[in-house]
């Protein structure tokens, strides 16, 4: 007989219930579990819905089945897949069970022979095993049907095993199931792609040195550029396009500036220096562009070219027409110093705080993953383990969830300016999100761009106006203190910088705008987001 807590913790369980979930969905829920319950089935059946529930745990029977897809010869199956799977998960587990909860079954409702290792204590709706499974035999289903049809039935298997074992009611599967569905087959309709329109605002127009063949022209390229991304291979482009030009590929090791001093003092030095890669390799080519007094030509090659866009330059056709055309803008540009360095060129943003350690997380998985399902996953780890950094900023010390600078003016629904929106503001624009409340608003933030945003706005997941603090300014002083003895890193245009004394207390990053500080070519000065 139940023991009087028991029948205390059932009767809280059906007043929150009730509060959640119509009358006709409670009901069918409590004779889905009384019939599963009351059944008599076999000691090998049981053990075999608990196994198969237990395999599924975090994905591993579903990232095994896309290893042997790939193996099989069935990549774009096992990848999408992975996506529509660590999509819904993370719907499902950091933002559906928080926004709709309701508790499981009583352990003591479900037959001993059918329980779980430990009976699960998260919020109940939507089942997270359910959402997973569903979202992966779609998606694989999407690129390879015949395979699709047979994950079908250890999907619903796996489904069926969260109602077998008690850990789920009726509702939480059906509503998982169909999320998981959902998520994969609006993938296909929609499917994430390179971003393909500029984003910017309008520069000062200037005429640049023209070249047709690309004579007088040096391009560095990132050893990777162009790999990780849907769309022609640039390289293949400006080789057809530029037959004349010098093209350098950056292989590990290499460095930038090395490759271009060597050029400078060549017989021939150059009077157009291309960068194709992604933004942190475009900034890193601006610094040398600046220091020379050469035009930039920015051909995109990265996942995001946030810069690239930004200018215009959304395509390597588009920015090989500029050239040729001799068309570009005069921009401006940020400078970052820290402590008593060098300056380095800043061509978006430089932070410290959440991002840094999201960009560090996503680096540990891009060499087994896509960076989509890479960023997926750092997202969802760093909103378990995420701390704030202390700051001085403008002589007013905050704790601070992240702290952002961008280069001119930036969207104001955004706290993370990661694509700048203006060209020749002579701002800086700074956004400082102070900390408190949930780890996970502050991710969502931090993480997902607008469009997301304006989602998780509606859900309520996003960190209230009061605690996201604006201004603009010319220049910035922003004292960094270390967290437990280290220093916190600085994102810089997607890429990471660890101030050098690991024993130093803090940190002194000043920043300021230059006003026309680069130039650039353009497909043109008039572009509308």
């Amino acid at each position: 007989m139940p023991s009087r807590p028991s029948k205390y913790r059932a009767t809280r369980v059906a007043l929150r219930r009730t509060r959640l979930m119509p009358r006709w969905v409670l009901q069918t829920d409590e004779r889905a579990a009384t019939w599963i319950n009351g059944a008599s089935d076999s000691v090998r059946v049981d053990t075999a819905f608990r196994r198969l529930s237990h395999a599924a745990d975090r994905g591993l029977l579903w990232f095994a089945a896309a290893t042997a897809l790939a193996i099989g010869g069935r990549p774009r199956a096992a990848l999408r897949g992975v996506l529509s799977l660590t999509a819904a998960s993370i719907l499902a587990n950091l933002i559906g069970k928080r926004v709709f909860g309701g508790d499981r079954q009583l352990l003591d409702d479900i037959p001993v022979g059918r329980r779980l290792r430990r009976h699960p204590t998260s919020p109940s709706f939507p089942s997270g095993h359910s959402a997973s499974a569903a979202a992966f035999a779609t998606g694989v289903a999407l690129e390879a049907p015949v395979a699709g049809a047979l994950l079908g039935p250890v999907a619903a298997g796996v489904a069926y095993s969260r109602l077998h074992t008690g850990a789920h009611w009726l509702s939480d599967v059906v509503g998982g199931v169909g999320l998981g569905a959902g998520v994969a087959l609006l993938g296909a309709i929609r499917p994430w792609r390179v971003p393909s329109h500029p984003i910017g605002g309008p520069g000062r127009a200037v005429a640049l040195p023209s070249s047709a063949d690309g004579e007088g022209v040096l391009i560095l390229a990132n050893e990777s550029a162009g790999r990780h991304v849907a769309r022609r291979d640039p390289l293949r482009i400006v080789h057809r396009r530029l037959p004349r030009a010098v093209v350098r590929v950056l292989r590990k090791g290499q460095r930038a500036e090395d490759v271009v001093a060597a050029a400078m003092r060549g017989p021939r030095p150059p009077k157009v220096l291309g960068v194709a890669g992604g933004d942190g390799t475009v900034s890193a080519v601006a610094h040398l562009a600046r220091q020379y007094g050469l035009p930039l030509l920015v051909v995109p090659a990265g996942t995001f070219n946030h810069f690239a866009r930004a200018v215009g330059a959304v395509s390597a056709d588009e920015a090989i027409d500029a050239l040729q055309a001799g068309a570009g803008l005069s921009v401006d540009v940020g400078e970052a110093t820290v402590d008593d360095a060098e300056p380095i060129t800043v061509l978006n943003a430089a932070s410290v705080g959440v991002y840094p350690d999201f960009v560090a997380l996503r680096g540990g998985y891009e060499e087994r993953w896509t960076k989509w399902l890479a960023s997926l996953i750092a997202a969802a780890k760093l909103a378990r383990r995420l701390r704030p950094v202390t700051v001085a900023v403008a002589g007013r010390r905050a704790s601070a969830w992240s702290v952002f600078v961008s280069i001119d003016r930036n969207d104001p629904r955004l706290v993370a300016t990661l694509q700048r929106r203006r060209l020749d503001d002579r701002v800086l624009d700074v956004r400082v999100l102070h900390a408190g409340g949930s780890r996970l608003r502050a991710v969502t933030s931090l993480i997902f761009g607008r469009r997301t945003g304006a989602v998780l706005r509606a859900l309520r997941l996003m960190p209230a106006k009061s605690r996201i603090e604006s201004f603009l300014t010319r220049e910035l002083t922003m004292t960094v203190r270390a967290r437990d003895g280290v220093l916190p890193r600085i994102g810089r245009d997607g890429e990471l910088d660890r101030p050098a004394p690991t024993g130093a207390a803090s940190f002194v990053l000043r920043m300021r705008v230059v006003p026309g500080g680069l130039l650039v070519y353009s497909a043109g000065p008039d572009r509308t987001e």
